[in-house]
């Protein structure tokens, strides 16, 4: 219910506004990868065959929700304009999923493993902006 005024010049900082992002997609009650599929995603990242791991991770964003769905379709077309101005803005596809795969992907329980998650995380992110046009 809160009214902002997108001209007041605190807007005008990236990082506030990038911040501000981060900061809703974690504190979502549920990431924008559900739970539930969290698992699969990793499982498929790891497919040896990019062939079939393309397809596998196709198929898994597809049968996504549809609200979680339609709201990665936005998000990674943004993410992937981000990519295009990587030279001004030293955001290259790696740093992108560095940026946003911990928080767009998690377990739902926290566990030993979790460096070895974030591994796997950053690379799902990487995947699918790197293959939007095919997944969308």
């Amino acid at each position: 219910d809160e009214q902002l005024d997108l001209d007041d010049g605190r807007w005008e900082d990236i990082h506030v506004v990038t911040g501000a992002l981060k900061l809703f997609l974690r504190e979502l009650p549920e990431p924008l990868v559900p739970f539930s599929h969290f698992d699969k995603f990793i499982a498929a990242i790891k497919i040896q065959d990019p062939s079939l791991r393309g397809r596998c991770i196709r198929d898994l964003v597809l049968s996504l929700p549809p609200a979680h769905h339609d709201t990665m379709k936005v998000l990674f077309r943004h993410l992937c304009r981000v990519v295009e101005h990587k030279e001004e803005n030293r955001m290259s596809v790696q740093s992108v999923a560095i940026v946003f795969g911990p928080t767009l992907l998690r377990p739902a329980s926290e566990e030993a493993s979790m460096a070895m998650h974030m591994v796997f995380q950053n690379q799902v992110v990487e995947h699918i902006l790197n293959y939007y046009g095919h997944i969308f």
